[in-house]
Parts: structure tokens; C-alpha cells; sequence
């Protein structure tokens, strides 16, 4: 599928943004000017389901990963995917080809939960409010509310369907320098997949104090545990 692709700046260097479930490229609102002013070309596709991107009858990691083939430029100077798309990015990686890839907090172990309602979540974000999300994420800017919302309003519920099986697709090795971004909160990078990552040759940083969404729970976290990888 082509995606919608939505930009930002217009340096010389290339930029990629890649959004996770439910959410859209709004989510990289307070991200994507600090890249640009840093001299980026950003590039932020909606995923298959998501955002301006159209629904689909199936949904998997593989065709999100496909999409992004079908959609990005191949060679850009970073590309950075948070939680799905981290995911998506890492099985894409060998044909996308970027300098350097960052995982944030990667969603490579994921799904099968037992007693997890995905419907009840599912139908929550099409009825939550901006005073529930403040609550529920209370380290989070307006911006980010604001986009959240209108991510939530536009996703396919579907696309999350995926999630009722477990899955793992921790990489091999990474196929282009990388790192992975970890969140405070330990549940999809505990410290032993941490260590894993480490020895088969990834870089492996922590922000401590942020949950899942670290570019929305800290940005100068987010930011400072990127130098020299942007």
C-alpha cells in the first residue's frame, strides 16, 4: 500500500518518523521541528489503518513493514520508529537500507496477553476525552493530547487484531548501526532482552522515568539519547 507522507523541513539530510499503534505522524508533533531546525528533510508516513493512510482489509508487522518499502525512500540518513513501528521498521530495514535506525521502545515482544481487552481499549479511543488522557498520561504536552486524539479518531480498530497472538520478533542482528531506545517502564525492553540486544551488536540506552511513549514523556530525554545518532 502507498502511505500518506507527511514531511517537515527541507534540509539535506533525510529523516524518518515512524508512528505506532493507534497513533498517526501527529504523534511526532514536538519531534519532527527539532529535526527540521537540525537541518532534516522528515519524512512521517501514516501506517496502513492509521491517520490519513487508508484501511485495509488485513493487517500484520509484515505488510506494515511492506508499506513503509513501498512508501519511504530508500537510504535516509536516520530512520526512527517508536513501539509498532519500531517493529515495522526492523523488518524493513534490509530493503530501506538507512545509515542508522533507532528502536524506541520497540514492540518486538508483544501480544497474547492473558485477560487483555483489546475491544474495550479499542472502543475507549473512539469515545476518550482529553481529560482522561491527561490523566492517564500526565507528563504529556497539549500538542501531544491534541494529536492523540485525532489519532485515535481516524485508526482502524482492526489494525490492532494482531495483538491477541504473542509474538517475537527480536532481530537477529541489526543490519544498519542501531540503536534501541528503551523506556523507563521495563515491560517491552526488560533488562535481559536489554542485554540480549547488546550482544548481538546493538547500542541499548535507557530513559529512565518515561513509560512507553518516551518522545512524549521526556522530549530532551528523548533528544539527548539520540546525540550521535542525528
Amino acid at each position: 500500500m502507498k502511505l500518506k507522507v507527511h514531511e517537515a523541513g527541507g534540509g539535506d539530510r533525510t529523516a524518518v518518523l515512524i508512528h505506532g499503534v493507534m497513533a498517526s505522524a501527529g504523534t511526532w508533533c514536538r519531534v519532527a521541528p527539532l529535526l527540521a531546525a537540525r537541518g532534516y528533510r522528515v519524512l512521517m508516513p501514516d501506517l496502513r489503518g492509521h491517520g490519513e493512510s487508508a484501511h485495509a482489509a488485513e493487517y500484520s508487522p509484515e505488510l506494515f513493514a511492506a508499506d513503509l518499502v513501498e512508501s519511504l525512500p530508500t537510504g535516509a540518513d536516520v530512520a526512527i520508529g517508536h513501539s509498532l513501528g519500531a517493529l515495522s521498521l526492523s523488518l524493513a530495514a534490509a530493503d530501506l537500507r538507512p545509515t542508522k535506525a533507532v528502536y524506541s521502545d520497540p514492540a518486538w515482544r508483544i501480544g497474547g496477553e492473558p485477560g487483555a481487552d483489546h475491544d474495550g481499549f479499542a472502543a475507549f479511543t473512539k469515545r476518550a476525552t482529553a481529560e482522561q488522557l491527561r490523566k492517564m498520561c500526565p507528563k504529556w504536552a497539549d500538542e501531544d493530547i491534541a494529536a492523540e486524539l485525532d489519532g485515535y479518531a481516524r485508526w482502524d480498530v482492526r489494525a490492532a487484531g494482531w495483538l491477541r497472538e504473542a509474538i517475537d520478533l527480536v532481530p537477529d542482528r541489526p543490519v544498519v548501526p542501531s540503536l534501541v531506545q528503551a523506556a523507563g517502564d521495563r515491560r517491552l525492553v526488560p533488562d535481559d532482552l536489554a542485554a540480549g540486544l547488546r550482544a548481538k551488536g546493538f547500542t541499548v540506552t535507557r530513559v529512565e522515568g518515561t513509560g512507553h511513549c518516551v518522545h512524549r514523556d521526556d522530549l530532551g530525554g528523548f533528544m539527548a539519547s539520540l546525540e550521535g545518532w542525528i
